[in-house]
């Protein structure tokens, strides 16, 4: 039976008895059966239709399918026609004609578009998807396992569909499509068992946490509603979830004083009463849990704020320390308790990871950084600085501690940096690099910014004002970011664009100058491309791949390892191995992996480096080396997707010793890809 949505916004329960039939489903039902006689008839014509005049029969479908989507029973109806639907072609000449290629990402907002025709084609897409789990279509590019993971990745990233009625927002914006959204997930759900939605989504958090983000407040958003949900006795999960534990135990129940979520205040009159031995083993409990999970519980700023006040040799043990951090702990134990009472509350309480990697880094033994965070602990902000702050994080705690407890996130998390929702990967980008390598230029970067809402920076020896370019590559300010990328990318992105402008009559692209002038004197000064910037095709792929051989790999250039991020340009692909866009990313370093393949090690400021980019090349988070933060790829994969990148002029290698075989291969993967249509009419292979 379809589930329903209780008028009390309860959430939604599983009834196994079908209801006794009355005038009104009587009603329902004849109205179900007059649509899809009237979709059959539609579906008939265009199946029929010659191919020029399809696009003519196509409207009815959609109508069709649309009427249908919102009468009871009208999913169970259109998963019946799937195939017949598909095979009219009802999804030529779009990517739903693929699904083999859809991303699970992309479903919830095509659903939320307001286009009708969006809603009507994503919605029938997952119902097909229905249909191939049910093995009542046999589609020649999806197994019905690979179904329903694509399935249970939808609702687990659309989680709240399921057990919330829509906001007044989403009322107002989508009027009777958000019921039909939530009665399309509904009825998937049921069909395909909630047990493997949780354990896909606790599955997707762990390997985003894998990667160690400065924000991770939707993460534990998402943590606290299965929670709730999980312990909801009208909400039967069955038995998935298991891999929760930890991440809840993590947020609200770390150690037995604060097992059953007290909250804060009754969690502090428990400290207040503890021994030393008590308190330590609150301490280690809260350090294993932090490290463990990379997410940190407002108990444990409790903890923390309180042994600064009573009991501050335990704080090594409450961060988890190592050696490198207790040593800097123990050298600037006066700076690290004031950081903490500024900047560590429950409502910052993530901040504290922060912290603790920053001293297990050495950053504090940088002779600018100690008197620099000084000055930033007194540093009052211009008033338009803190009235941002304001609106982006509420006024809990001001905005001085906000702004504080995120350079710490920053400067201990540097590769956590993400870009949001914004096309602003070069400031992202340096901001990271900045944060990796040289701390306290952005230590004065963010001085600049906060106190004189003015960034100035010099490109070939000229100022360029943030406060006088004419506009950045966003359009409009970012809201969605970490409190240091909120308050610097607006200036960076006006300063990179500027930069670029003053590049407009120059042969070649812009970023041979700007990348050394807008991240610093260590990127390096030669540069290399393989796009005609004028036309847009491929040129010299041999000599661009064997000179980033001899450039980063260790086999090729002398064994040199590399000493400072350097930034480069990648093209971005889907799934389908097709062409998206340009991206900027750092180079980290090029090592072997545990299995012996010499691998790429990256930074994307993407938000997720988990990308799949097509033709077998997935980037990895984890399992291959990767550090906390890094993507990798196998040497010859990252080639294939890189466009862009600098070398030392000095450091030449050996590209005459790269077998061509290998050049060949990466040739391969780039005519697969975003290369396909970018080779200069009339040069065949043998003329490349």
């Amino acid at each position: 039976m379809r589930q329903e949505l209780g008028d009390d916004h309860t959430p939604l329960a599983q009834s196994t008895e079908e209801p006794a039939a009355t005038n009104a489903t009587t009603a329902a039902d004849r109205a179900l059966a007059s649509r899809l006689a009237q979709l059959d008839h539609a579906a008939e014509a265009f199946a029929t239709a010659p191919e020029f005049t399809k696009s003519s029969k196509l409207r009815r479908v959609l109508d069709s399918l649309h009427r249908v989507l919102s009468q009871p029973g009208g999913c169970a109806a259109i998963q019946e026609r799937a195939e017949l639907l598909e095979n009219a072609g009802l999804f030529a000449g779009s990517d739903w004609a693929q699904p083999d290629i859809l991303v699970p990402a992309f479903v919830g907002p095509s659903l939320r578009s307001g286009n009708n025709d969006t809603v009507v084609l994503e919605a029938t897409s997952e119902l097909r998807m229905v249909a191939i789990v049910a093995s009542e279509y046999e589609h020649p590019a999806v197994t019905p396992e690979d179904a329903r993971r694509f399935l249970s990745q939808v609702l687990a990233l659309n989680l709240e569909v399921l057990f919330t009625a829509p906001s007044e927002a989403e009322r107002v914006r989508l009027g009777r499509t958000a019921h039909l959204i939530r009665d399309l997930f509904g009825y998937v759900a049921e069909q395909i068992g909630y047990d493997s939605v949780l354990d896909e989504l606790l599955e997707e958090i762990w390997r985003v946490l894998r990667q160690r983000p400065i924000q991770v407040d939707n993460v534990k958003t998402m943590v606290t509603r299965i929670a709730i949900y999980r312990d909801d006795p009208t909400v039967d999960l069955g038995t998935s979830g298991q891999g929760l534990d930890r991440l809840t135990t993590a947020l609200f129940g770390t150690t037995e004083a604060c097992r059953e979520d007290p909250g804060v205040d009754v969690y502090r009159s428990r400290l207040a009463v503890m021994d030393s031995e008590a308190l330590q083993f609150e301490a280690r409990g809260f350090a294993r849990a932090m490290h463990d999970t990379g997410l940190v519980s407002p108990y444990h700023a409790t903890l923390v704020r309180y042994l600064v006040e009573n009991n501050s040799y335990v704080l090594a043990e409450a961060l988890g320390l190592s050696d490198t951090g207790r040593t800097c702990l123990q050298r600037y134990p006066e700076l690290v308790q004031r950081l903490v009472t500024e900047t560590v509350y429950p409502e910052t309480a993530q901040c504290l990871y922060g912290l603790a990697l920053l001293l297990d880094r050495g950053t504090l033994y940088e002779p600018p950084v100690v008197p620099s965070l000084w000055r930033q602990i007194s540093l009052k902000l211009s008033p338009k600085v803190r009235e941002k702050m304001l609106v982006a994080f509420g006024p809990g705690p001001d905005p001085e501690s906000r702004l504080l407890g995120g350079l710490l996130s920053m400067l201990g998390q540097p590769l956590g940096v993400g870009q949001g929702d914004n096309p602003t990967c070069q400031s992202a980008r340096a901001l990271s690099m900045w944060a990796y390598n040289d701390p306290d230029y952005l230590l004065q970067m963010v001085v600049w910014a906060a106190r004189d809402d003015e960034i100035v920076m010099h490109f070939e020896g000229q100022p360029i004002s943030s406060t006088d370019s004419i506009g950045g590559v966003a359009t409009t300010d970012p809201i969605d970011l970490d409190p240091v990328s909120l308050l610097l990318v607006p200036h960076l992105d006006r300063i990179y664009a500027e930069m670029v402008r003053r590049c407009a009559d120059r042969e070649g692209d812009p970023h041979r100058w700007v990348n050394p002038e807008f991240h610093g004197w260590w990127s390096a000064r030669e540069f290399h491309i393989n796009v005609d910037v004028a036309t847009g095709n491929l040129i010299d792929l041999d000599g661009f791949i064997r000179q980033f051989h001899a450039s980063y790999h260790p086999t090729y250039n002398g064994g040199q390892p590399l000493i400072h991020p350097q930034p480069a340009g990648v093209a971005v692909t889907d799934s389908a191995a097709r062409y998206i866009g340009w991206h900027a990313i750092a180079i980290l370093r090029v090592t072997a992996d545990p299995d012996g393949i010499m691998r790429v090690y990256f930074f994307n400021p993407n938000n997720d480096s988990g990308q799949d980019w097509g033709d077998g090349v997935v980037v990895g988070t984890a399992g291959n080396g990767e550090r906390a933060g890094e993507g990798s790829l196998p040497f010859d994969q990252f080639a294939s997707r890189l466009y862009i990148f600098h070398a030392d002029p000095l450091e030449e290698g050996e590209p005459d010793k790269i077998p061509a075989t290998d050049v060949e291969n990466i040739i391969g993967f780039i005519e697969r890809s975003w290369g396909v249509d970018r080779l200069p009419r009339g040069v065949s292979e043998e003329g490349r």
